[in-house]
């Protein structure tokens, strides 16, 4: 069996990696277009603020490894240009055209927007940091703006602050992190001001190159890399990225999709959503390499779930907002509290917990849990929750860990759903 991997970091490695454990006699190639393989990505802006002193750290395994440790061939500097899923063919730019019995998709996004200029720089690969690096090094910079206020936006604010540089962000919309919560953008902006970030809201930039800074990093969002597939006939959902089944099979005969690339179903709202997550593409890759070798598994969905640590605050969300449910069609429900997160005689500190339910049905929606603490437990909590479709009730009743020097006797998600079943009752 010949399968073919179109793409050297989350999805695409996982995806070879378990195709390789289904069947120890496939011959296997990954196609990666970039020179680099199985890096974190999500560490580039720790990279940039310099708590990771090089891009070596971020790596993870090199080519040499997966060709000796696990008989898979990789292929750096080798981009897919076309497929032809009738004669089960894909063709690099190099005009090398490869046959297979299956292939996976795992190709990732790109950013939104990129611009030829020396001043405006994205973050998204290893070419891009160290472009980036270079530019803080050698021109010495004093001031930097950043366009967007999403994940990445928000922790390269954080991070070229931290390395000295007067920073500004603009935001085309009234709120931060896509989590469309006034309250949680009020305490975001409140954070990033007092470590001297200034925040613009509804602030659209039309165009970056007129921003006077010496710096300028947009960060408006991803685009799938979904078209080649699409070219050969393969459908796309509407954010045009591509669909695919629970068994992570595309439209087309033999050709799967996992990770940035494709969408998936919403574990909350069960229609097709575009979460471009690291945890996601790992996931959908081991599904997509398993089937792709002859399984049959299933890949469930997701919550979206996400933490990220902007200034010092940790912010932690999954499934729906509030007003993201409403959006969605839900009756929907939020209780928001503040609690120390263990006892003061254990220097707690202060945790904000917002959990959001269906009136109708008492099931839960999402949740979000911020403080300058490490969310990631309780937050991990929720999503397990949103899984396991429980409702508020069932939810309160959960049986959590409790000492002193760990937590309170009533943990503050507990105290937040019992707020929440007040509002549902």
């Amino acid at each position: 069996m010949r399968l073919l991997v179109v793409g050297g970091v989350a999805a695409g490695l996982s995806a070879a990696s378990r195709a390789r454990r289904l069947d120890p006699h496939a011959e296997i190639t990954v196609l990666e277009k970039g020179q680099r393989i199985s890096y974190g990505a999500c560490g580039l802006p720790y990279l940039i603020e310099g708590q990771v002193r090089d891009i070596g750290e971020l790596t993870v395994y090199t080519p040499e490894f997966f060709e000796k440790e696990r008989d898979i061939r990789v292929r750096t500097g080798a981009e897919v240009t076309a497929l032809h899923p009738a004669r089960r063919e894909a063709v690099l730019s190099s005009g090398e055209r490869l046959g297979y019995d299956a292939l996976v998709w795992a190709a990732g996004a790109r950013p939104r927007e990129r611009f030829d200029d020396p001043r405006l720089f994205s973050l998204h690969t290893d070419v891009d940091a160290r472009r980036l690096q270079e530019a803080l090094a050698g021109g010495k910079p004093k001031s930097a703006a950043v366009v967007g206020g999403g994940y990445i936006g928000l922790e390269m604010a954080g991070a070229l602050r931290a390395r000295g540089l007067e920073v500004e962000l603009y935001d085309r919309g009234p709120h931060l992190l896509h989590w469309n919560e006034t309250w949680l953008t009020e305490a975001l902006t409140a954070r990033l001001e007092e470590y001297r970030v200034r925040v613009h809201l509804n602030s659209p930039v039309v165009s970056p190159a007129s921003l006077p800074h010496d710096v300028v990093l947009t960060a408006v969002g991803l685009s799938p890399n979904a078209e080649i597939p699409a070219a050969a006939g393969a459908e796309t959902g509407r954010s045009g990225a591509l669909l695919v089944n629970e068994f992570c099979e595309t439209s087309l005969a033999g050709v799967y999709a996992a990770g940035d690339c494709c969408e998936t179903m919403h574990a909350v709202t069960r229609a097709p959503a575009w979460v471009p997550l690291g945890t996601t593409a790992n996931k959908m890759g081991r599904v997509a390499g398993a089937n792709a070798a002859g399984g049959r598994e299933r890949f469930p969905g997701i919550a979206g779930t996400a933490v990220v640590r902007i200034a010092g605050l940790g912010i932690a969300t999954t499934g729906l907002s509030a007003s993201l449910a409403t959006g969605a069609g839900f009756d929907a429900v939020a209780a928001r509290i503040t609690k120390r997160e263990k006892p003061p005689y254990f220097r707690g500190r202060r945790a904000t917990v917002e959990l959001v339910a269906d009136r109708r049905t008492a099931r839960l929606l999402g949740g979000c849990v911020t403080g300058d603490i490490d969310p990631t437990g309780r937050i991990n909590v929720i999503a397990t929750a949103l899984q396991a479709q429980l409702t508020a009730h069932q939810f309160a009743q959960l049986d959590l860990a409790y000492a002193p020097p760990y937590a309170t006797v009533m943990d503050p998600l507990l105290v937040a759903a019992q707020q929440l079943i007040k509002l549902l009752d």
